[in-house]
């Protein structure tokens, strides 16, 4: 009898669009990112916008309407570039890297990871078209309250802390799980040999063997960590 065999399972693939394609996958290349992208865990194509780009010069920008400082990436340009790098159809989420967009967050980045994958809008000068943003049901994500010079650098942040996440990438599950953000709280401490150092001892209940009061000291450490540096984090706390 035959026994049909089941069929492979498809890599997480991440489509970037950019005017840079040359940066990518740049660190992504690299340490367990880039050993996953050997081993075919994810894949990544990078596609050039100025491929798209109007005439001789392939000119993707043009200045804002109403005046002001700096250019536009042109609405025609970019949603001919994304309609060339993305079938029809295609679930993967649409995300436009954008300083005024929603915050990411770890819970976000785990839902990503468990998708099929990712389309990333690298935005340039002042801005993209709004309209290409509509049109083309473009979702703004913002990795934090501060203005980069391209979206390049926050699309391989993005990635970075998707593909982590994906089965088979750390060498054990749970360290995707007591990380800070996971639990809504900073993480715990960590040490390692040599055992004092420089007058600085290894906390005597982590040598102690004792794990349910290891498990004690590290809920107290990670609390009291987020206490002081994210107190925002605890709005759940009493």
């Amino acid at each position: 009898m035959d026994c049909a065999l089941p069929s492979p399972v498809p890599p997480w693939r991440a489509t970037v669009l950019t005017l840079y394609p040359e940066m990518f996958p740049g660190h992504l290349g690299l340490s367990l990112s880039g050993d996953a992208l050997a081993r075919g865990i994810w894949a990544l194509d990078a596609h050039d916008i100025r491929a798209h780009g109007l005439g001789r010069h392939r000119a993707v920008d043009d200045t804002p309407a109403g005046g002001g400082a700096g250019m536009v990436l042109r609405c025609d340009v970019l949603a001919a570039a994304i309609d060339a790098a993305v079938p029809a159809g295609d679930p993967r989420p649409r995300l436009l890297m954008s300083p005024r967009g929603r915050p990411l967050t770890q819970g976000r980045v785990r839902s990503l990871s468990e998708g099929p994958g990712l389309v990333l809008v690298c935005g340039r000068f002042e801005g993209v078209d709004e309209r290409v943003i509509a049109g083309r049901g473009l979702e703004e994500v913002s990795i934090g309250d501060y203005v980069l010079s391209g979206g390049e650098p926050a699309a391989m942040i993005v990635l970075d802390a998707c593909v982590r996440l994906l089965p088979g990438v750390m060498g054990r599950a749970e360290s995707g799980v007591e990380e800070s953000f996971e639990s809504g709280r900073l993480e715990y401490p960590h040490y390692t040999r040599p055992r004092d150092w420089e007058g600085r001892a290894i906390p005597e209940v982590l040598m102690g063997g004792n794990h349910a009061a290891i498990r004690r000291w590290r809920e107290a450490e990670s609390l009291r960590l987020t206490r002081e540096r994210r107190p925002d984090l605890l709005t759940d706390v009493v």
